[in-house]
């Protein structure tokens, strides 16, 4: 099923945003120059709350929420998370059914990565989960080859530079060791290119499997792989709520 949330209430900007008309930023804009209207009355608040229920007008034409899909896909490995590729390379929507190929990523992982894929059409709730600057944690489990010790962990929190002017860090912990090998839990929030290979690359122990276990508060506890799942109502008020907590705490670290 869809996820339905006409009995709440909404900030104008971002009800502007999810109709599908602009970006949040652009909506700011258009309230600011006094285009909006709100029952029939002109508002220049960008943080007035709104519901369904209200009529507002950008530039004289009515607009609605849009009502959003939200998925969960346990991506298994061997696919590159796109919806095209010049290369010819195999991707996730070769696997997807119809119904849910208009759905995005909000962020991605490498080919031979597995595990949770958020997919979605509500391109501001990908915007707020991919920007640098809010915190929303994102877990791994993941088995490096040879056996890593404490000091290794306190480098990765420490920060690694991966590539030239970029430094990567990571809260790993060990969780078992598997023969020769090690297996680990990271949690990155932080997303850059390939940071977790890059990052074990550097400390000579090279990743042998990856899998995103969660994303902010959406996981895949009980998922196979190659499967999807209609995100419910309330795992998506959850995410929202530690996002709305990480947006916060990032405008008051500005």
């Amino acid at each position: 099923m869809k996820n339905s949330r006409n009995g709440e209430t909404f900030r104008l900007n971002k009800y502007i945003a999810q109709s599908g008309l602009c970006s949040r930023r652009k909506a700011d804009e258009l309230i600011e120059a006094g285009v909006v209207q709100v029952n029939g009355k002109t508002v220049t608040e960008p943080g007035m709350v709104v519901c369904a229920k209200d009529k507002i007008f950008v530039n004289g034409k009515e607009i609605k929420k849009v009502q959003y899909t939200y998925i969960k896909y346990y991506k298994p490995a061997g696919y590159i998370t796109t919806m095209s590729d010049e290369k010819g390379r195999k991707t996730i929507y070769d696997l997807l059914p119809d119904e849910i190929k208009r759905l995005k990523p909000a962020g991605r992982l490498d080919k031979e990565s597995t595990g949770l894929i958020i997919l979605t059409d509500d391109g501001d709730l990908i915007y707020r989960l991919t920007h640098p600057s809010v915190k929303i944690p994102k877990v791994y489990r993941v088995v490096a080859q040879g056996k890593l010790n404490i000091e290794h962990l306190k480098r990765m929190a420490e920060g690694i530079e991966i590539e030239k002017g970029k430094i990567a860090y990571a809260d790993a912990m060990i969780l078992e060791y598997e023969g020769r090998d090690t297996v680990l839990q990271i949690t990155l929030y932080q997303g850059l290119n390939r940071q977790i290979r890059k990052m074990l690359d550097f400390l000579a122990h090279p990743v042998i499997s990856l899998k995103r276990i969660s994303h902010g508060t959406i996981n895949i506890q009980g998922m196979k792989k190659g499967q999807f799942k209609y995100i419910k109502s309330r795992e998506l008020k959850e995410l929202l709520n530690q996002l709305a907590k990480a947006e916060k705490l990032a405008e008051q670290e500005k």
